[in-house]
């Protein structure tokens, strides 16, 4: 047994010779020192020995053991610098010469305005009514019903709504206002939440107007709630976002779900109120719609209109952004044309 283990290592050493690559090493090691190898055959058959021969002959296999492991990591080690070394000459890379620029995408316009508002409104102490609460695709009941629009209202009209074929009843929605119903069913006051999201509307698409844009609705409702409160949220947050204040007037208007109700309008950044293109000469862009919750809107959701009151809004994200950054066609905010993204 003793000779069988110096020439199974007299072999090994003659492979370990003959051995042109890593490859070659970890076949050598395979055949001779792997669980099923040649060295451990022999050691398997120790148990049959003497004591004495045991010790003689297993004090040798291991000395045999250990001088191959020992070969075998040096040789493995050669062939793995040369290896590397071939490799790093084959891919080369020059570092002096410039990379390559890999340009980067940005938040788009509407985006950055819509967080910039909610930051402000978030600053107001407003929360944001959870997406599953401001649906794009809505019933009747939350779109128009719930907000006290009466059957025959002309907004119903498939003329100005896009009904869908899901079922006769619902639509994409025309307006965020339906996330107020959302956002107190089931709650009690106080309530003050916003909710951006993209509507829908039938409209024909000019520099002012497109068939879907973003809008960002407002709810509070509170006890002692007043068109005053209004105002001043209103006012601040348009102080916040232009960074100074603008001129701005509210004007009577009728909303259906609001009593009484007013638009907001913000001096024309184009023509500073002399009267453009943009602002159709009136020297005025309107920016969003308000007004004190209707009682019966209240009532639909089971909240006492004389224990409380509160008030609405929703605003135009477009707009917003138009009058902030000069922008006078609103279409420029969807044909994706780097030439105006990059300005942002």
């Amino acid at each position: 047994m003793k000779e069988q283990l110096e020439k199974i290592y007299e072999c090994a050493t003659e492979d370990l010779k003959k051995a042109s690559s890593i490859n070659d090493i970890e076949e050598i090691r395979g055949k001779y020192l792997s669980r099923k190898g040649e060295f451990n055959e022999i050691k398997k058959n120790l148990k049959n020995l003497s004591d004495e021969d045991k010790r003689i002959v297993g004090s040798l296999a291991n000395e045999i053991t250990r001088k191959l492991e020992d070969a075998l990591k040096l040789k493995h080690d050669e062939f793995y610098r040369k290896e590397l070394n071939e490799k790093l000459k084959n891919e080369r890379i020059d570092i002096t010469l410039p990379g390559k620029f890999i340009p980067r995408g940005k938040e788009h316009l509407l985006t950055s305005t819509t967080n910039e508002i909610v930051r402000i409104f978030q600053s107001l102490g407003f929360s944001v009514v959870p997406q599953e609460h401001s649906p794009e695709v809505e019933t009747e009941y939350y779109n128009f019903d719930a907000l006290n629009v009466p059957k025959d209202h002309p907004a119903r009209d498939v003329q100005d709504t896009f009904y869908t074929e899901i079922a006769p009843n619902v639509v994409l929605r025309s307006q965020t206002s339906g996330a107020q119903i959302h956002a107190m069913e089931g709650k009690n006051p106080p309530i003050r939440v916003v909710a951006p999201g993209r509507v829908y509307r039938n409209e024909n698409i000019n520099a002012r107007k497109n068939n879907f844009f973003h809008q960002i609705e407002g709810l509070y409702v509170d006890k002692d709630i007043t068109f005053g409160d209004l105002k001043g949220v209103l006012n601040e947050f348009i102080r916040i976002y232009f960074g100074t204040s603008r001129p701005t007037r509210f004007r009577n208007s009728f909303f259906p779900f609001t009593e009484p109700s007013a638009e907001v309008d913000v001096q024309c950044i184009m023509c500073e109120g002399k009267g453009c293109r943009t602002c159709s000469g009136t020297g005025w862009l309107e920016i969003l719609g308000c007004g004190m919750v209707d009682p019966n809107v209240l009532k639909g959701v089971g909240i006492d209109p004389d224990v409380y009151s509160g008030f609405a809004f929703g605003m135009g994200v477009e707009r917003l952004a138009m009058l902030k950054y000069a922008v006078d066609d609103i279409r420029l905010f969807f044909n994706n044309d780097e030439r105006f993204l990059k300005q942002f």
